[in-house]
């Protein structure tokens, strides 16, 4: 669906002054795209800035975000229950959310109230430790759409 969802996309993101930067496949389709660099898969801009590979597969899409991810949020979105599932089984991310924005990570709408911080580690606990902080918790959210 790229050919027709890559002029789609630009011609919103255009509105909102969003970069796009993009892999030599996305470009050819959209050339108005930046082309990415490696650095670019593993940045966190905190800007208008937005990184995008195409790639064949589920599989090759999940090694992608792994690969780069900071293990916070990730998200899919998809009708196919199988595709969901395995996108929330294999992605290594806190919270891993099908059809609904990651902006939704935040201790407040966890139900946690004011949020100190945020941890991308799997291991919390310094000094004697019991079962309780040997664990890790992955936050998986169903949405049917919702953006924040």
């Amino acid at each position: 669906i790229a050919e027709r969802f890559l002029p789609l996309l630009k011609r919103k993101l255009k509105d909102k002054q969003v970069e796009i930067r993009a892999d030599e496949a996305a470009c050819a389709i959209e050339p108005s795209f930046t082309l990415a660099a490696e650095e670019d898969w593993g940045t966190e801009y905190l800007d208008y800035i937005l990184s995008l590979k195409l790639v064949d597969s589920l599989y090759e899409a999940i090694a992608h975000i792994n690969h780069y991810n900071t293990g916070h949020s990730e998200a899919i979105v998809t009708s196919d229950y199988f595709n969901a599932q395995r996108f929330l089984n294999e992605v290594d991310a806190a919270a891993v959310y099908v059809n609904a924005s990651t902006r939704f990570t935040d201790g407040e709408e966890f139900g946690f109230g004011a949020e100190i911080g945020i941890s991308t580690q799997k291991l919390h606990a310094r000094g004697p430790m019991g079962l309780k902080e040997l664990t890790t918790t992955k936050y998986i959210i169903y949405g049917d759409g919702q953006i924040r």
